[in-house]
């Protein structure tokens, strides 16, 4: 896979030059929350601050679609995503697509 440091937001990898551009790549997920997390989160919310059962689930299904963008990237032969980002919509009430998607590349380190 796609190694995590050969990933980035910018448009370019110090130290690399693209070799070859794959074109985009994506990973989605549509998650849902369960009724149990609903009410638990709900009681977080009497008490303020931080709703640790939706942050996990947020950052759960963020790791999901980013392993997914690195696996369609990995399928196309790329070595490196720039311009990575993330996106979310909710399609119906408690029903939220995650977006991560980017420009799959191929890689190759500068002589120094």
């Amino acid at each position: 896979m796609v190694p995590h440091e050969f990933v980035t937001t910018a448009l370019e990898l110090p130290g690399y030059r693209v070799k070859r551009n794959f074109g985009v790549v994506r990973g989605i997920v549509v998650r849902s929350r369960s009724i149990v997390g609903t009410i638990g989160a709900s009681l977080q919310t009497m008490v303020g601050g931080n709703i640790s059962l939706f942050s996990k689930l947020c950052e759960q299904t963020r790791n999901d679609a980013f392993d997914l963008m690195l696996q369609h990237a990995e399928a196309l032969g790329a070595n490196a995503v720039i311009g990575m980002r993330y996106d979310a919509t909710e399609i119906m009430q408690g029903v939220t697509e995650v977006l991560s998607y980017g420009t799959a590349v191929e890689v190759e380190r500068l002589p120094k």
